[in-house]
């Protein structure tokens, strides 16, 4: 006798239950329906139950278990991967829902590389807060190593600001130019070349270089040399934190490349100069990148409004201004 098919999409309707889902996800980061269970001060024959229900509802497996724990089959990890993105609409009606007595409270999700979180972004969370004091802003570190942008496809952020990667495939994301931000050649007051008019990269191939683990970076003193036969100067010092590179540069013995907007937020600060050469490189501007066909909660539009602002002031102060 042939098996009954299950009709998954029936039992959607009576039987899963976003408690349920919840309970699941806890245990599939835990590793452990106990430890689950202490997680949401619940007992783990309710943690149990709840399992069981999916499973029965689903037709399928959803934990693998062994002495060591459990861990999530193919199922769960599709399922859950679904359960983030219900979970993350509800989050943002409930918000609507709360804004619709005061449109400027809640709060932003906003990942960002640290070259912009210490300049331009910084610029813009000061402006942005200053002129809607009930919203909270979450400003996290955008993965640098990645061109996937996994935290907008994950729903942890709402919006990314960073630099448009070669690889950048649009798929189902949506990216919104805001400026160009070339790279410079940087070294601090201190530095002899700082202080000649005239500098070729054959002279910078000498200097203590401080290179950021970066594929744009690279990919840009790669161009930048090539075209001129050179090889890539090694670093001395390997390292992307702004602030370490502030400090380095500014006792005179090292140079880098950077951004020109963080030129433009450090140089005084730091006592940093710009060389006068320019790498003659392919831009690769700063674009604000959001998923497509997801709601955007009042919130992030006013951000998105202010970003925009603050954009266009940067590029005529960019254009006024020689660095």
């Amino acid at each position: 006798m042939a098996k009954k098919p299950v009709n998954r999409h029936e039992r959607l309707d009576r039987r899963i239950t976003l408690r349920d889902l919840h309970i699941l996800s806890f245990v599939a980061r835990s590793g452990s329906m106990a430890k689950a269970a202490l997680q949401l001060s619940t007992s783990q024959s309710v943690v149990s139950v709840a399992i069981a229900n999916l499973e029965a509802s689903l037709g399928v497996r959803l934990l693998e278990r062994s002495a060591k724990g459990v861990e999530p089959t193919i199922y769960a990890t599709t399922l859950l991967k679904r359960s983030r993105i219900a979970f993350d609409e509800l989050h943002q009606a409930l918000m609507d829902i709360e804004r619709l007595e005061d449109s400027a409270t809640g709060e932003i999700r906003v990942a960002c590389s640290e070259f912009l979180s210490g300049g331009f972004i910084s610029e813009v969370i000061n402006g942005f807060t200053e002129r809607y004091p009930k919203i909270v802003c979450q400003v996290t570190d955008a993965d640098a190593t990645s061109v996937e942008f996994h935290q907008l496809h994950e729903r942890t952020v709402d919006l990314m600001v960073a630099r448009i990667p070669a690889a950048f495939s649009k798929g189902d994301l949506a990216a919104e130019v805001l400026f160009d931000d070339p790279h410079v050649v940087v070294t601090g007051a201190g530095n002899p070349l700082a202080r000649r008019r005239n500098v070729t990269l054959a002279d910078l191939t000498t200097q203590n270089w401080i290179l950021p683990a970066s594929l744009v970076v690279r990919e840009v003193l790669e161009e930048a040399f090539g075209t001129k036969g050179l090889a890539v100067p090694d670093g001395r010092i390997i390292s992307s934190c702004v602030l370490m590179r502030n400090h380095l540069l500014a006792t005179g013995r090292f140079v880098t490349v950077l951004p020109s907007s963080v030129l433009q937020y450090n140089a005084s600060q730091w006592a940093l100069r710009a060389l006068p050469i320019e790498l003659r490189t392919k831009p690769r501007p700063i674009a604000a990148i959001l998923l497509k066909n997801r709601s955007i909660s009042p919130p992030v539009q006013l951000f998105l409004e202010h970003l925009r602002q603050r954009a266009s002031a940067h590029r005529r102060r960019g254009q006024s201004t020689m660095i």
